[in-house]
């Protein structure tokens, strides 16, 4: 029992760390936020730009462009965010390399210009270009809206469990997914790039 008046307080978790950097820009709860996901960051590096080197500098870029980025959005699952911040951020390295590939290649002898599927995106890159649509319509939701659709998607959550994690009446969540669907659809109807 005496113990307990010394025990160590729990450390905040992600989110607390983030409104904790939010509100006072105290770049400690950014470092703490680092040191918790440097691995996850830099192993998402290496996935994508596969040289050790390049992975290391983009796990760096990557956290220095967090001190903006969390001012600007509304997180609601740190982890997945930072890795989908870290995918586009290598996917943008990878499109800017290729861009400068394939000017070399085109000044080069014709018989490189036979292999142009080179240059055509991959079934991953339009899955990977598809989840960063879907992430950019859902920043342009409202935020209950944002909130209930990532809950009921992303998160596999019932109506029943929103409502209780939002305190928002049942009726408010069927109606803030269904209209958040909507507005998503839209947004990802105007904003689809032909192929």
């Amino acid at each position: 029992m005496f113990l307990k008046f010394f025990k160590k307080a729990d450390p905040p978790d992600d989110l607390q760390l983030v409104q904790q950097y939010r509100a006072t820009g105290d770049m400690d709860c950014l470092g703490e936020l680092f040191e918790r996901h440097t691995e996850m960051v830099y192993l998402v590096c290496l996935k994508y730009l596969r040289d050790e080197e390049e992975s290391k500098d983009a796990t760096m870029q990557v956290f220095e462009s967090l001190t903006e980025l969390l001012l600007k959005h509304e997180i609601t699952n740190f982890k997945s965010w930072l890795h989908v911040i870290t995918k586009n951020h290598c996917l943008m390295q990878l499109r800017a390399k290729k861009g400068k590939e394939q000017v070399r290649l085109e000044d080069a002898s014709p018989p490189f210009m036979e292999n142009a599927d080179l240059f055509h995106l991959s079934d991953a890159e339009l899955q990977e270009q598809s989840e960063q649509q879907l992430r950019q319509g859902l920043e342009t939701l409202p935020p209950e809206q944002r909130t209930c659709v990532e809950l009921f998607y992303l998160q596999q959550r019932s109506y029943k469990e929103i409502a209780e994690q939002t305190n928002y009446d049942l009726n408010k969540v069927k109606s803030y997914i269904q209209n958040g669907k909507r507005n998503l659809k839209l947004y990802l109807e105007k904003h689809h790039e032909p192929r």
